[in-house]
């Protein structure tokens, strides 16, 4: 890993330390409520299967490669928008020293929308998979970049032992081959390198032809305009994980529109 992602990495692995003082893993456990799935996986595979072009539209209020996004940021409202223009599911940032999130931004979403929600962060120990279905998520990232592959299939039995979905992100052939050897059907492909924070927006057209049909693929970052979603529609991928060209447009439901229309 690079710098960027050890400090992020780091980070955490203290954050966490604070939040089982505050409340331990048992505590957590009997929070947690029976809550239906809203079909995360469900919506994507449909999508897929359909030939349906499906926004997984992301909230976040800064980033290490962007900045402050959005000053005034109230995700909640952000959610309701992305929902009556026609957006199948939210990205929802969590973390909070790089990208300034917060776990509450889930339940706050949840209460406002009927959308499927994905927990994005760096996600490193069974806590967070807890606290993600607490907090009423109904999907978690799992990055193939900071997890070896006997952590990503403990973290996915974990996952599915409280009903949360998972998307493996990926980035270059290695990572890929690792997760179609796990076997998981959702599959991200990130355009943005991790390691440096570039954006190749071929990286996801290099890697699907090594894809097999059995899986659901979902293209990752960079992406901000009708024609790059029309060629990646050509080569089969239907849904798309999209947050800075939204947020940073003048008329987001437009924006919303044009990805999916």
């Amino acid at each position: 890993m690079n710098n960027l992602l050890t400090q992020i990495c780091e980070k955490k692995k203290k954050e966490l330390k604070l939040s089982k003082k505050r409340c331990s893993f048992s505590s957590l456990e009997k929070l947690i409520q029976e809550k239906k799935n809203r079909g995360f996986k469900k919506l994507l595979i449909n999508s897929q299967i359909k030939n349906r072009n499906n926004l997984i539209g992301e909230i976040k209020k800064a980033s290490p490669s962007a900045g402050i996004i959005i000053e005034d940021y109230f995700p909640e409202n952000i959610a309701l928008n992305y929902e009556q223009s026609g957006v199948g599911a939210i990205s929802i940032l969590t973390e909070t020293s790089f990208f300034k999130g917060h776990l509450d931004h889930i339940s706050m979403i949840n209460k406002r929308t009927n959308l499927p929600i994905i927990r994005k962060d760096f996600i490193i120990d069974p806590y967070q998979i807890l606290e993600s279905k607490v907090y009423n998520a109904d999907a978690i990232l799992l990055i193939m970049t900071i997890l070896n592959d006997d952590k990503i299939k403990k973290f996915i039995n974990i996952a599915n032992d409280y009903g949360l979905d998972c998307l493996i992100e990926t980035h270059n052939a290695e990572e890929l081959k690792r997760a179609i050897n796990i076997g998981y059907p959702l599959i991200g492909i990130n355009n943005r390198n991790l390691n440096d924070l570039t954006i190749d927006i071929n990286n996801t057209f290099n890697l699907i032809k090594n894809i097999p049909d059995n899986f659901t693929v979902v293209a990752e970052s960079g992406i901000k305009s009708r024609i790059e979603i029309n060629k990646y529609n050509d080569v089969g991928i239907f849904n798309f994980l999209i947050g800075e060209s939204i947020l940073k447009s003048k008329n987001i439901s437009k924006k919303i529109k044009e990805f999916i229309n």
